[in-house]
């Protein structure tokens, strides 16, 4: 690591810390339903609109229901809202229905909050869809991640009487506040200063300009415009992903200068962060949200410590190819291959860890084009259960997991009941844990099996041999725990990767939020018992790292033999 590297790493957590404290206390407000009246008086109306009372608390099954409906409902609109876009208004290319496939694949990734994106935003989406149908869900799917937060947090702080139990907050209440008091704002302030840094925003027509020379026999290019900074916004703020241009971030008209790319990495770790602090609020012990919150900075840095080294390690092959080094542009420092010049190898390298970490998917560089060991990071940090930092309230949620197992374990080696905040951790949680973990090691591995047996899945490997394993397996870990970056080299926006990678997104989200759910009724329904002398402490350095031990073991194990056929053979390969 570089002194530039610490120091821009340095920069982003110091700057990171200091947003996230605020906002986590208006999180907690909002999971406690402590608003000013004058929120709550623009809220009535539209609670008595949808015919709910907002302090009514849902069983945990109801609101399950609520939320898989509500999703449901979310999804069928955008894919009818797709296939008609060639009849609707704010289309100025005039651009056509979109195929079926893709547009089940595209409903499913934005409703499950991945924005997997197989298609080219400019060349695909009319302003119409992207704004009534790609950002409505942004904000929705982020809204819903945060409410299944909310009612985990809720049944640990709950103290249940064992009898009127299972009741974890109002969906409806949650989504609205969330999106309403919450979502809309900061992303409203992200999108003024996008814009002000140089991020367009209109409505315009496509614009043909006159180039400087010559390419492919014309002097004229087409220039897409569009609503690009609201939507930079929220897609930033809610860990959605995707982008407006193919080219995502890595694109000038999204992502122009140095501090929009340091504005955007903040505002993807923004409410992850801010939810460990709200959630040791809601507790009442702000050292259980800085413990998760250690946890995850940890492993974030030592990600970025592997990752960044990596890339300036640069590709050995260039000099046996005869390329000057010194000289040239793509060895300047490292691997400069599929990296903008304008953010070089540190701050691209920085991006791609937060994106990946964080269930977001936006990225401001190739990372096909990242050395083997260099694209490892990211593949393992979403095969991790996108739980380091992670998607809001995925995060928080995915963690929370893996701290109640990891008390589970602790209470093995010393032979007494597991105990996390007060609540035991019994045979049913245990189950219900169980199950949330294996969800998506699950859909990734087989996955990943049928693509590389089936013949739609290997004809779409543009490169042979263990990078196009490695593309494959990047691409089910991405859609599986609702990223939405890709290794580009995989052709996949065809029937067969829409529909398995649609799959793989939908049940990689609700398959594991049902199971959270359930935990949380069950935990809101226990008594919370008092803290003795030997109850475990889950605040203090030995369960931060019993935790860190927990999440690379218990989340990794199951990829090594997976790893070991991609990346890891193509390092050896490469520096053989």
């Amino acid at each position: 690591m570089t002194a530039s590297a610490w120091t821009l790493l340095a920069l982003f957590l110091a700057a990171l810390v200091l947003l996230a404290w605020p906002v986590g206390k208006f999180l907690a407000a909002l999971c406690d339903g402590r608003l000013p009246r004058w929120m709550q008086r623009i809220e009535a109306p539209l609670y008595k609109l949808a015919g709910t009372k907002p302090g009514q608390s849902m069983h945990w099954l109801r609101y399950a229901f609520a939320l898989l409906a509500f999703n449901a409902v979310g999804a069928i609109f955008l894919y009818a809202l797709q296939r008609l876009q060639g009849w609707l208004p704010l289309n100025p290319a005039g651009m056509g229905g979109v195929s079926p496939d893709s547009a089940f694949n595209t409903a499913v990734s934005f409703v499950s909050n991945t924005n997997w994106q197989g298609y080219g935003g400019e060349s695909t989406m009319s302003y119409f869809t992207q704004m009534l149908g790609l950002t409505v869900q942004n904000f929705f799917s982020a809204a819903t991640g945060i409410a299944v937060a909310f009612a985990l947090v809720r049944g640990f702080a709950r103290r249940g009487d064992g009898k009127s139990g299972g009741l974890v907050g109002n969906f409806w209440a949650d989504i609205t506040r969330i999106t309403l008091w919450l979502l809309v704002p900061l992303s409203f302030a992200l999108a003024v200063a996008f814009a002000g840094q140089g991020v367009i925003q209109n409505f315009d027509a496509y614009k043909t300009v006159q180039t400087v020379e010559a390419v492919a026999g014309t002097q004229t290019q087409t220039l897409a415009m569009g609503p690009v900074a609201s939507q930079e916004a929220i897609k930033m703020i809610g860990t959605n992903g995707g982008g407006f241009f193919n080219a995502n971030s890595a694109h000038p008209y999204e992502n122009p200068t140095a501090l929009s790319n340091l504005l955007q990495m903040i505002a993807i770790f923004l409410i992850p962060a801010a939810l460990c602090f709200a959630f040791g609020r809601v507790v009442g012990d702000m050292r259980q949200g800085w413990a998760v919150l250690a946890a995850m900075t940890v492993m974030f840095v030592l990600a970025v410590i592997a990752i960044i080294p990596a890339e300036h390690a640069g590709n050995p092959l260039f000099a046996s190819m005869g390329v000057d080094q010194a000289a040239s542009a793509l060895q300047s420092g490292g691997n400069m291959e599929g990296k903008e010049v304008r953010f070089g190898i540190d701050a691209s390298a920085l991006f791609a860890a937060v994106t990946t970490a964080a269930s977001c998917g936006a990225v401001n560089a190739m990372h096909d084009s990242f050395t083997p060991l260099g694209g490892m990071v990211p593949l393992v940090l979403m095969q991790l259960g996108e739980v380091v930092f992670g998607g809001v309230g995925s995060g928080l949620y995915g963690m929370l997991i893996f701290a109640m197992l990891a008390v589970f374990i602790a209470g093995l080696m010393i032979g007494r009941t597991p105990e996390y905040l007060g609540k035991k951790i019994e045979v049913r949680e245990m189950k219900l844990i169980s199950i949330a973990i294996l969800v998506t090691p699950i859909l990734v591995l087989a996955g990943t099996a049928v693509a590389v047996i089936a013949g739609a899945g290997k004809a779409a490997i543009a490169n042979p041999g263990a990078h196009g394993f490695s593309e494959i397996l990047y691409a089910l870990s991405s859609a599986a725990n609702n990223n939405g970056s890709a290794f580009a080299g995989l052709s996949a926006n065809t029937p067969f990767y829409n529909g398995l990678l649609g799959l793989a997104m939908w049940l990689g989200r609700f398959a594991m939020i049902v199971p959270v759910l359930a935990i949380a009724g069950s935990l809101a329904a226990k008594k919370r018992l008092p803290v003795t002398g030997g109850t475990l402490p889950t605040h203090g350095p030995l369960f931060v790292s019993l935790l860190i031990g927990t999440v690379l073991l218990v989340g990794l194990l199951n990829y090594v033999p997976a790893l070991a056929l991609g990346p890891v053979v193509e390092h050896l390969v490469l520096w053989k």
